[in-house]
């Protein structure tokens, strides 16, 4: 299990995660969503080891994260940050290579085939990485932290993702989501922070809600993906539609009827 208890970090004393507890098991996505602002990011990066919470924990199957050398966190964890530069002319397959660096495989050049295979970048591996385009990228990235953890182990082990699917067309990003599907099976846990809350709907069996850094609700999709905290947590009138195709639920975001003049809150 990763667990984090009352996790709280502030920047210049203002609050930017409050106190959050949290669970994720092996075996399950969670999914985290929240308007920009939200501390959807910092609460990644602490779950990740990046950065330090002052007050409150984070374990990975029962071991504090401030006790856990960089090869053993490795080992039970592999995190894709929503940005990532390279700054040497690495080709595609390299930069997936890189994410073998902290882990020992038994067939290190047929994992990274497989990889590229299930992320579609098995064509690009001897093209630049620098040289293709955002959505490109982002799936060389994907298959760099997949290659990580993609080897069946006999313990937990947990994927971090923070905007995935961003960069991704519609097809990319059901089939990313798909990936992550099949990677339950593995006894692994995934933690992903999405901003399309019907691509939570369709494939998360969690879904955490951020606001001003606190969980504003937290549990299944069913428990969770409710119009009146919806409503609250994006500060938009949200409708729940059934999906005629899956059985469950669509959000729509419909139009303020209000004609004032609409403004950005600062994130």
């Amino acid at each position: 299990m990763l667990q984090a208890s009352r996790v709280h970090f502030c920047i210049k004393q203002r609050p930017i995660v409050d106190e959050v507890s949290l669970e994720l098991n092996s075996g399950e996505i969670l999914a985290v969503l929240g308007p920009n602002g939200a501390g959807k990011s910092t609460f990644f990066k602490i779950l990740s080891g990046e950065i330090q919470c002052k007050h409150g924990s984070v374990a990975y199957n029962g071991h504090n994260i401030c006790g856990l050398k960089a090869g053993e966190l490795a080992a039970v964890r592999a995190v894709m940050p929503q940005h990532t530069q390279v700054n040497f002319p690495f080709t595609a397959q390299e930069v997936v290579e890189l994410g073998l660096i902290s882990t020992k495989v038994k067939q290190p050049s047929a994992l990274i085939q497989e990889v590229l295979e299930a992320t579609n970048t098995a064509h690009l591996k001897d093209q630049v990485f620098n040289h293709l385009s955002g959505g490109e990228k982002q799936r060389v990235q994907l298959a760099r932290v997949l290659v990580q953890i993609w080897e069946t182990k006999p313990f937990p082990r947990y994927l971090l993702l923070d905007e995935p699917t961003s960069s991704l067309d519609i097809a990319q990003q059901h089939a990313v989501l798909k990936i992550l599907q099949t990677l339950k099976s593995r006894n692994i846990g995934i933690l992903v922070i999405l901003h399309e809350l019907n691509l939570a709907a369709q494939y998360a069996d969690k879904i955490a809600l951020l606001k001003n850094g606190m969980i504003a609700k937290a549990g299944t999709v069913e428990e969770v993906l409710e119009e009146k905290i919806l409503e609250y947590v994006f500060d938009h009138p949200i409708h729940l539609i059934k999906n005629p195709v899956t059985g469950g639920v669509l959000i729509s975001s419909a139009a303020q009827t209000h004609t004032s003049v609409p403004t950005f809150k600062q994130a």
